[in-house]
């Protein structure tokens, strides 16, 4: 009996100190585990004692009794390997004993670090594991010297404007889809252009813009012929700027065919006037169209109509205010919530070239006057599309944005635009090897940036990013002359007007100090 009670006591104890290292220890259950630990010693011992007296008892009875020899022998050898059995349990408890003390103390290390991590953590708890995370990568590089320590000083340094980009990126997409629902159920028997998936361009959308709350959310709105019309482009005279712009020819298509087969129209070429006055709405030369030319002003005008007359059904209005903001090229909308914050959003309207990813839009020129049938060339979708390869094959901590959001601050006041920056940033995003526009690569980058600008004012030439460059991304789809055209040279004014070269470098002057301030005091 005593044999069986110790050997359960062994299960016991194996069983209770192989629970406790799995788990984690803290002081009342290691004061439990040593109590435990106490009371199974003294019961292996009692038992011990009592086995070691029964087998002496025993010993006694197969002496006397001289006609079981052999069951003293056989006593003998159980017995030897009752102890050899208690040995090894009582070694495999030491050990667990062992390992027991020792899990404790990694517990009681690994609590002590955690307490003392957690008493010196930031407000903004995953923005600070990102930098540490980022730091951590960056001092296993070996680059360690003075002027990368530097660039990621600065960078911390300066203060970055805060958007809440992916909230109000879902407003404006839920707005752009709603109109686009409207419009199909409003206008599918009209002859208006009809609208298409509206594509997010500029730089609130790229991740760089410079502005805060009043940052402005563009949507370039690619419009389709209706049916029986046909667009054209045709490319018009550049004038004085470098800018290519292009005039949309509107031309009516027979229908005849298609009215004999679905009876939906009739044909504007082969009907009489007075009948398709009567039975069917204007077409597109009478509505939106001066001289065959679709007119940017009118379809902007109709636009905005559009917009009024379709709010009411649309959602957002019953969380928004909406107002129409004055424009005679595009639709800026301003919207208010309860709370009285603003939102804009800017809707500019495209023709594609093609099957690329170059339109010609809506957008104002520089031109002082540019007829209302004028439709400049427009790169927003391609630049946005490179954009989104970029970030897809940078590191993931990769400064480009920062850099380009850093300038476009700087340039505000200036006689330079931002698109002057944005071109220079994929000039050198297309030249510089991805893996160094790290953060701790800010200075170098923003110094670089700096650079190009100058060497491209002193000689008077910055080429287009798409025009005649051979190096875009073969993800971006251009038209097929692009590629084989010649270099468009954006600062072409400079070249015969001297007064107006001066001006500009007197600009860049003035735009080194405003650097030098910004990297002193962070804004």
């Amino acid at each position: 009996m005593a044999v069986i009670q110790f050997f359960t006591l062994l299960v016991q104890s194996i069983l209770w100190n192989a629970q406790m290292v799995g788990d984690e220890l803290d002081e009342a259950t290691r004061e439990r585990m040593q109590q435990r630990e106490e009371y199974l010693s003294w019961e292996m011992t009692r038992l011990l004692q009592e086995l070691e007296q029964g087998t002496q008892e025993l010993a006694q009875r197969t002496q006397e009794q001289s006609g079981f020899a052999w069951g003293a022998l056989l006593f003998a050898a159980l017995r030897q390997w009752q102890f050899w059995a208690v040995a090894g349990v009582l070694l495999l408890l030491f050990a667990l004993c062992c390992r027991l003390r020792k899990r404790s103390h990694e517990v009681d290390s690994s609590s002590d670090e955690e307490s003392s991590s957690s008493n010196s953590e930031h407000d903004d708890q995953e923005e600070q594991e990102q930098e540490e995370e980022q730091e951590e990568e960056d001092s296993e590089e070996e680059d360690s010297d003075d002027e990368s320590k530097l660039g990621r000083i600065l960078a911390k340094r300066i203060q970055w404007p805060v958007q809440n980009l992916a909230y109000r990126s879902r407003v404006v997409e839920d707005l752009a889809g709603n109109l686009l629902r409207v419009s199909q159920e409003l206008l599918t028997n009209s002859f208006f252009p009809v609208l298409q998936p509206a594509i997010k361009v500029g730089s609130t959308f790229e991740g760089w813009s410079p502005h805060e709350d009043d940052a402005i959310y563009c949507l370039l709105i690619p419009l389709k012929p209706p049916r029986g019309h046909a667009f054209h482009l045709e490319l018009g005279n550049r004038g004085e700027t470098p800018a290519r712009n292009f005039c949309v020819h509107v031309e009516l298509v027979c229908t005849c065919m298609r009215e004999q087969l679905a009876q939906e129209m009739l044909c504007f070429l082969h009907h009489p006037e007075e009948e398709l006055r009567r039975d069917q709405g204007p077409s597109l030369l009478r509505t939106l169209c001066t001289d065959s030319y679709l007119d940017v002003q009118k379809t902007a005008h109709w636009f905005q109509n559009f917009v009024r007359s379709a709010w009411a059904v649309v959602p957002l209005s019953r969380r928004y205010n909406m107002k129409v903001l004055p424009s005679s090229c595009s639709c800026k909308l301003q919207l208010t919530n309860a709370s009285g914050r603003t939102l804009f959003i800017e809707m500019v309207f495209g023709v594609q070239q093609g099957n690329s990813d170059i339109f010609v839009s809506s957008q104002n020129t520089e031109a002082l006057f540019t007829p209302s049938t004028t439709w400049p060339e427009s790169y927003a979708v391609a630049e946005a599309k490179f954009f989104r390869h970029m970030a897809r094959q940078v590191p993931h901590d990769s400064f480009h944005l920062r850099c380009l959001q850093a300038y476009a601050r700087i340039l505000v006041g200036t006689g330079f635009s931002t698109y002057t920056l944005k071109t220079v940033v994929m000039h050198l995003l297309n030249t510089i090897p991805l893996s160094g526009w790290r953060r701790r690569h800010f200075l170098l980058r923003m110094e670089g940036i700096t650079r190009y600008l100058r060497c491209c004012l002193e000689e008077k030439r910055l080429d287009h990013f798409f025009l005649g460059n051979e190096r875009v991304p073969e993800e971006i789809n251009l038209p097929p002359d692009f590629q084989m055209a010649e270099p468009l040279n954006l600062f072409q004014h400079l070249v015969h007007d001297p007064d107006t070269h001066a001006e500009a470098m007197r600009e860049y002057r003035h735009l080194q100090q405003r650097f030098m301030r910004v990297l002193i005091y962070g804004h």
